[in-house]
């Protein structure tokens, strides 16, 4: 049988959860640059005893809570999402054994077995945003399929979304018949020539 992909993709509205990063070092600052990037407003704290420079400076732009001290249970409180980023392995599993135990999603990076959910690669046009997975198997890939989105999908395909939106107010008749009419004015979007 053919291995496929069975994640369910969901956008998170991060702004209204708490996230915590454990681990202030480079696989942290990549974590909050990513998620910062797609979600400037992200409620984020970080636990780390060392805080890697560009991290710090990245904190300081955000709404970021630095917290220095070594990871401890008692940090998961009110917590909806955790990534675990230090160089300890041992740190990093318990992190994931302690969510586990309070039903707190968790990622620990590059470590697949121990992840409730992976980081995908991202496109982001206004509000246009396509979330790209590889299943944990190539970050590479992910990131070479969010460059090619990146330079296909126009600059103005957030202005067609918009359009769309009070096109799609003024339609009359019923669900179907709505549906059936947006999907005949966009198809020429994605025919192929």
């Amino acid at each position: 049988m053919e291995e496929r992909n069975e994640l369910y993709p969901i956008f998170l509205k991060v702004a209204q959860l708490n996230v915590l990063i454990v681990g202030g070092g480079n696989v942290g600052l990549e974590k909050l640059t990513f998620l910062l990037k797609s979600s400037p407003n992200a409620k984020v704290t970080i636990v780390s005893i060392d805080f890697n420079a560009e991290l710090l400076k990245l904190a300081k732009k955000h709404q970021v809570k630095l917290v220095e001290s070594a990871y401890n249970d008692s940090l998961l409180e009110g917590k909806h999402m955790v990534i675990a980023t230090t160089d300890k392995i041992d740190v990093n599993v318990q992190v994931y054994k302690d969510c586990k135990a309070q039903s707190i999603l968790v990622n620990v990076a590059d470590n697949p077995p121990y992840c409730d959910f992976y980081m995908g690669g991202i496109v982001t046009k206004g509000n246009i945003k396509i979330a790209i997975s590889t299943n944990g198997k190539s970050p590479t890939l992910a990131k070479r399929l969010r460059q090619f989105f990146e330079e296909v999908i126009p600059e103005n395909i957030d202005e067609l979304a918009k359009n769309l939106n009070s096109f799609r107010k003024t339609i009359k008749g019923d669900f179907q018949e709505k549906v059936d009419t947006l999907n005949d004015l966009t198809k020429g979007i994605v025919e192929k020539k």
